[in-house]
């Protein structure tokens, strides 16, 4: 049989070799199904906070917002969330026992810190040297207890 250009005729023996439409109708409708299932479970996933993951991943839910990098935000912080710093070192402060010389003063490049005001948290970061504060950490991670 001779083939020229694009086009080249059909011949009963590779005719015999194709599906039959009624097959590939049902196995599309069945990739079609399983992938809509498939991307309805991932989208409704619920987002847990862990720590040990070795690679960095952005959490963003009703009780936790940041970056979940245990490498790079390996200090952790609990208690009250309060508003200022002290004389310009940070623009927020956890209230933790034993008064305000145990205060951690926090900035953050990567939460919106202001939502969680007032309300018992635990922030994890990266902590740097204060000329003021007595513990001055940048969040990456803040989680509501």
């Amino acid at each position: 049989m001779k083939t020229s250009g694009f086009m080249h005729s059909l011949n009963a023996e590779e005719t015999q070799k194709m599906l039959p439409l009624p097959v590939v109708i049902v196995l599309s409708v069945i990739v079609l199904i399983g992938g809509t299932i498939g991307g309805y479970l991932l989208a409704n996933k619920s987002t847990k906070i862990n720590l040990n993951s070795s690679s960095p991943s952005a959490v963003q839910t009703d009780k936790a917002a940041g970056v979940v990098d245990k490498t790079t935000f390996k200090d952790s912080a609990e208690g009250i969330l309060r508003e200022g710093g002290i004389d310009g070192e940070g623009n927020f402060h956890i209230e933790r026992p034993g008064g305000v010389s145990q205060d951690a003063y926090l900035t953050s490049s990567t939460v919106d810190l202001s939502k969680y005001v007032g309300k018992k948290v635990k922030v994890w970061g990266q902590t740097f040297q204060g000329q003021k504060a007595g513990w001055l950490m940048d969040v990456g991670l803040i989680e509501i207890k």
